[in-house]
């Protein structure tokens, strides 16, 4: 069985295309499975990491707001967007794969439509409640539509063929022991909160966690682990001795989260984007959570995504419009003051924790095993 998969942008697209990579690999050791991405994505340093052979394919989005930088983009975006058809073509004919699987990202839009019209099995994964671009329109070409959220479903206008399966999430994130990260971190009594704004980082989110730090290191007894992203680093540093908080025993501060399953085993409380990886992860391990949707996506999908989880009680929402240090504050005192309500918001985000994912799609895409 050789499989194709395009993922790329961000992590939210990349890490349940490597999961359903892994499930395959699990299911039919013998499988041969290769990657197409941008070598200038995540996707680039992720899947070769994982050790899965990549195939370059430059894909960009256009950029909407016409600064001068933006038109030099959408000039080198229409220039990618006419060769990535024939570079498909030339990945397809090389591979000769027995499926393809989009993820998203701009990059499935041309590996996964000249696989359909070349007749190659072809699924896609939605991770939103609300689809991107790509996803809707390679919906309608497609063998089968893995939908994460039955909102998507008639987003993408293909129920005859989407199945409901979640976000695929690592396994691992469902079985850490919460007491036990706690001991390994030296917490007590503490409640633990844990926030991040991606990879890159998100400012936003790093100037108003600089104001919640401040806040607490001095009047709460909370333990507060912060990733910056590797564009927060140098601004939060400097806010840390601004504000009084830099060195603080309560807080520890990191670039990036390399083991996010353990510290969210060990979190009380988690401040976050709303990225639709994140909230499966959430869910997974039944986490508090306030969800800041970025307001830099297509069609505001992260909005729906946290949506999903405020309507059940699992979460608040505050939307970056509405962020201010004060109102972040006032959230969070009003969540730690009450453990049990925490607990049970953790146990309302863990009714929409699809552990069984990666056995629905597996279920489906086992069909084209050879």
């Amino acid at each position: 069985m050789k499989v194709l998969i395009a993922a790329g942008g961000t992590a939210g697209h990349i890490n349940p295309a490597l999961a359903i990579a892994q499930k395959i690999k699990q299911e039919n050791p013998k499988a041969e499975i290769h990657f197409a991405g941008r070598k200038k994505g995540m996707e680039y340093r992720l899947v070769t990491k994982a050790g899965y052979p990549f195939h370059h394919i430059e894909v960009n989005g256009i950029q909407r707001s016409l600064t001068p930088k933006n038109i030099a983009r959408n000039v080198a975006a229409v220039w990618h967007l006419a060769w990535s058809m024939p570079k498909a073509a030339s990945i397809i004919k090389e591979l000769k794969p027995d499926l393809v699987i989009g993820a998203g990202g701009y990059v499935s839009g041309p590996i996964v439509r000249t696989a359909a019209k070349k007749g190659i099995p072809t699924a896609i994964h939605e991770q939103n409640a609300f689809p991107g671009v790509t996803n809707k329109l390679l919906a309608k070409e497609v063998n089968i539509v893995f939908a994460a959220s039955e909102k998507a479903v008639e987003k993408l206008n293909a129920p005859e063929k989407t199945i409901v399966v979640g976000n695929p999430v690592r396994p691992e994130v469902f079985l850490q022991n919460h007491e036990q990260e706690r001991k390994k971190l030296g917490v007590q009594d503490q409640v633990v909160i844990l926030s991040f704004g991606g990879s890159l980082g998100a400012r936003r989110i790093n100037e108003v966690v600089a104001d919640l730090a401040a806040w607490h290191t001095k009047e709460k007894n909370f333990y507060h682990i912060h990733a910056t992203g590797s564009r927060g680093v140098e601004l939060f540093q400097t806010l840390a001795k601004e504000k009084g908080f830099d060195g603080a025993k309560q807080m520890d501060v990191r670039e990036y989260i390399q083991n996010m399953p353990q510290l969210l085993a060990a979190a009380d409380l988690v401040i976050c984007r709303a990225g639709a990886l994140t909230l499966a992860e959430l869910e997974a391990a039944g986490k508090a959570s306030i969800l800041i949707p970025s307001p830099n996506v297509a069609e505001n999908h992260q909005y729906y995504n946290a949506m999903e989880l405020e309507n059940i009680g699992a979460a608040t929402v505050i939307e970056e419009k509405d962020l201010t240090a004060q109102t972040l504050i006032d959230t969070v005192q009003l969540l730690t003051a009450a453990p049990q309500l925490l607990r049970e918001m953790g146990q309302k985000a863990h009714t929409l924790a699809k552990p069984d994912s990666l056995d629905l799609i597996w279920n489906q895409l086992k069909q084209y095993n050879k």
